[in-house]
């Protein structure tokens, strides 16, 4: 079983930045699609971003052009660059990664290994 570890979040003012990193044990992950999902208190976990393992990309309409998703493969991680934060994007981020070979989606269904979590908080 892979494990993720995310990391980078915090307290930002609105209209700031954080980059969100997901570390993978293992040497499989750039062969991997990883996803970004989010949950803020008293709701369901939502998708945000997707990175396949071709390197395609996927993201909720929510966040389009605003967070970017990229890929390190030498450093196994899967990165989150957040831009013009929201009060609204407030919430626990979780990284998900599919089996080898598996095609993106935005179903969390779909992912089989999470990490813990990071808490994202934005004030207005």
């Amino acid at each position: 079983q892979v494990q993720l570890v995310e990391s980078g979040g915090g307290l930002v003012q609105g209209e700031g930045s954080l980059r969100l990193s997901c570390a993978a044990s293992g040497r499989t992950l750039y062969i991997s699609t990883v996803g970004w999902f989010r949950q803020a208190p008293g709701k369901e976990r939502d998708f945000v971003a997707a990175i396949g393992w071709k390197d395609d990309n996927m993201y909720a309409d929510s966040v389009k052009g605003r967070f970017a998703i990229s890929r390190d493969n030498a450093k196994n991680t899967v990165y989150l660059q957040m831009n013009s934060l929201k009060p609204e994007d407030t919430a626990v981020y979780y990284c998900a990664r599919r089996k080898v070979f598996l095609d993106i989606s935005a179903k969390a269904e779909d992912y089989d290994s999470w990490g813990q979590g990071t808490q994202v908080t934005v004030s207005s």
